[in-house]
């Protein structure tokens, strides 16, 4: 029995990179003999193993043949006769089929560190074609790896993937799944330029526009400290809200995620005009939004649509407008207010709205 380091923890080394997680492949043993080594089984569709202390992955070496369209039409063969060769000729990208044995020495059949020295995202084999999740991934790589070109065979292939059909076979959840680890990515944009390049975009993400002004704001998006639905709302500034609840349905994608989105697209032309809206205005805009009951989401879309308008974070003139209009508003004691008009509860809501337009006539009248 045989165990090497594969993937991304021998790429990452080798690009001088931390190395977060490891996965190891397991040559010349049988599921009994990972058990009578402690190893705890947790594969479903093919043998891996937890290691008995380190939690790590060690997946027996396998080949797998191709049954149905999509990513999970596959069967799988493992032995101890599989050879560690058989094992990585099934990997998507050159760069990520490198093993590496206890002592160091590196296994590379296919000329992956010759591809990172050159900054080349090359496919292994022809198997490549076979699951199209491998160009959501190599999509995401480019997002990661900013000095990383495609090779012009392995894009070639990639376009003749979705020519075929292959990417219409993907599920919801690995698209998002994919699609939210690339928003994650300091250059989110090479993504969606791969995705386009190659065909898939307007397979995958009809309702998106592919336009020249929403790459480098993507990747101003990717400079900042923000969060996912951050990310997310600011790659649909330039859809519609109808468009963005129809994506989002599809893809399954996370209710916070699809409230920021939604909220910023409605949102963000009253935003360009903060300065010079009404406190009616103001306070109508904070009601709208939820702010009162979420003051954190609120600041979220502040977040978005001032990175949309600067590429930046911090100060922004309509920004520090609509928070000095929200703390003005919530300085309201609405409670006290309806408690006061009990014996007229009609009148509640639009006595509390009156005085939360005061409260923010006033902030306004006394930051000027």
């Amino acid at each position: 029995m045989k165990i090497y380091t594969v993937g991304g923890a021998v790429r990452d080394q080798l690009l001088g990179l931390p190395v977060k997680d490891h996965d190891h492949v397991v040559v010349g043993a049988t599921p009994d003999e990972m058990l009578k080594r402690g190893f705890r089984p947790v594969g479903k569709d093919f043998p891996v193993f937890l290691h008995p202390k380190t939690q790590e992955e060690y997946a027996l070496a396998r080949t797998e043949r191709k049954t149905a369209p999509g990513y999970r039409g596959f069967v799988f063969h493992t032995a101890p006769d599989v050879t560690l060769e058989e094992d990585l000729v099934r990997r998507d990208l050159t760069i990520n089929a490198i093993a590496q044995d206890e002592h160091g020495a590196l296994t590379d059949p296919f000329g992956g560190v010759a591809d990172i020295e050159n900054r080349v995202f090359r496919h292994v084999s022809d198997a490549f074609a076979e699951d199209p999740v491998r160009i959501l991934r190599l999509a995401r790589f480019a997002a990661r790896f900013g000095d990383f070109t495609i090779a012009p065979e392995t894009l070639a292939l990639m376009r003749t993937m979705v020519a075929d059909g292959e990417v219409d076979a993907l599920v919801a959840e690995r698209v998002w799944q994919e699609l939210a680890r690339g928003l994650m990515e300091a250059q989110p944009s090479r993504m969606l330029a791969v995705l386009h390049d190659c065909g898939a975009l307007v397979r995958l993400l009809p309702e998106l526009p592919f336009d020249d002004a929403l790459l480098p704001l993507l990747d101003a998006a990717g400079a900042l400290p923000l969060a996912l639905e951050e990310r997310f709302a600011v790659l649909m500034l330039g859809v519609g809200v109808a468009q963005i609840g129809q994506l989002s349905q599809r893809l399954r994608v996370p209710n916070e995620c699809r409230e920021l989105a939604v909220m910023a697209a409605r949102e963000q032309q009253q935003f360009d005009t903060a300065l010079s809206l009404s406190a009616e205005q103001l306070v109508g805009l904070c009601e709208r939004c939820d702010g009162l009951r979420k003051p954190q989401r609120f600041e979220q879309l502040l977040a978005v649509l001032t990175c949309a308008r600067t590429g930046q974070a911090g100060d922004f003139a309509p920004a520090m407008r609509l928070r000095l209009a929200l703390a003005a508003v919530r300085s309201v004691d609405a409670g006290a207010l309806a408690q006061a008009c009990a014996s007229d509860p009609k009148s509640i809501p639009a006595l509390i709205h009156a005085a939360r337009v005061a409260a923010v006539d006033a902030r306004l009248a006394a930051a000027q």
